[in-house]
C-alpha cells in the first residue's frame, strides 16, 4: 500500500478556490481504480494550509491517478494559488496489527 501526504499553504485570497479545487480533486480521486482513501484536512495550527491523506494500492495506480489531466490541472492550480510551492511525499507503508497492550 502508499501513503501519499501532501499539503498546500493557501494565500488569504485564494483559499475559498484552493478549498473548492480540493475538494472536486478529492471526489474524482476517490473514484478512480487502486484509490482506497482520498482526504483533505485544514491544519488546526496553520489555517491557510490544506492538508491531503490519500491511500493506494500501488504505484500501478498512483502512477496512473498522476497522468489523469485532471490530476494535472488541479497540481498546476495549487502551485498557482499557493503561497508556497506544493508538498507530495510518498511512503510504502504494509499494515500491522497492534501489540495487545496490558493495562497498567
Amino acid at each position: 500500500m502508499l501513503i501519499v501526504l501532501g499539503s498546500v499553504l493557501a494565500r488569504s485570497d485564494t483559499l475559498e478556490e484552493v478549498q473548492r479545487l480540493s475538494r472536486e480533486h478529492v471526489e474524482r480521486s476517490r473514484q478512480e481504480p487502486g484509490c482506497l482513501s482520498h482526504a483533505v484536512h485544514f491544519d488546526v495550527d496553520e489555517p491557510l494550509r490544506l492538508v491531503f491523506i490519500e491511500r493506494w494500492t500501488d504505484w500501478k495506480d498512483l502512477g496512473a491517478h498522476f497522468r489523469v489531466p485532471a490530476s494535472g490541472a488541479f497540481a498546476r492550480d495549487m502551485a498557482r494559488l499557493g503561497a508556497a510551492p506544493p508538498e507530495m511525499t510518498v511512503y510504502e507503508a504494509t499494515v500491522s496489527q497492534m501489540p495487545q497492550v496490558a493495562p497498567r
